[in-house]
């Protein structure tokens, strides 16, 4: 009887092993769940950009606005009865410095 239980408890103990702790258990089929939820989402992420990149290259094989816009972006094409202007930003640097004094301004005028 003894060595009845005894095996029984090696058994259990055994199936315990492959259930937790082997390649195929329950920590590995986790781990493979992640993964698989992981590339779903970047899958859902990639078709989405793939259907914007379809229906752009759709738009430009049928539609003059999007090759119009595309050549205005990307190559900053105008057209002909268009004035083009071009807003640039003040440098950084070109600030004052709140601690220094000001320029003289009754003699930046002149000159000596």
């Amino acid at each position: 009887m003894q060595i009845l239980v005894a095996a029984l408890i090696a058994v259990l103990v055994f199936l315990q092993y492959l259930l937790w702790i082997a390649e195929d258990g329950v920590r590995q089929t986790h781990a493979l769940r992640i993964a698989i939820q992981a590339q779903r989402e970047d899958n859902a992420a990639l078709a989405e950009r793939n259907s914007a990149l379809a229906a752009e290259v759709e738009d430009l094989k049928r539609g003059l606005m999007a090759i119009e816009e595309r050549a205005r972006s990307d190559m900053g094409m105008i057209r002909k009865d268009e004035t083009f202007y071009r807003l640039l930003e003040p440098p950084l640097d070109a600030t004052p410095n709140p601690s220094s004094p000001p320029a003289d301004q009754s003699s930046a005028g002149q000159r000596h």
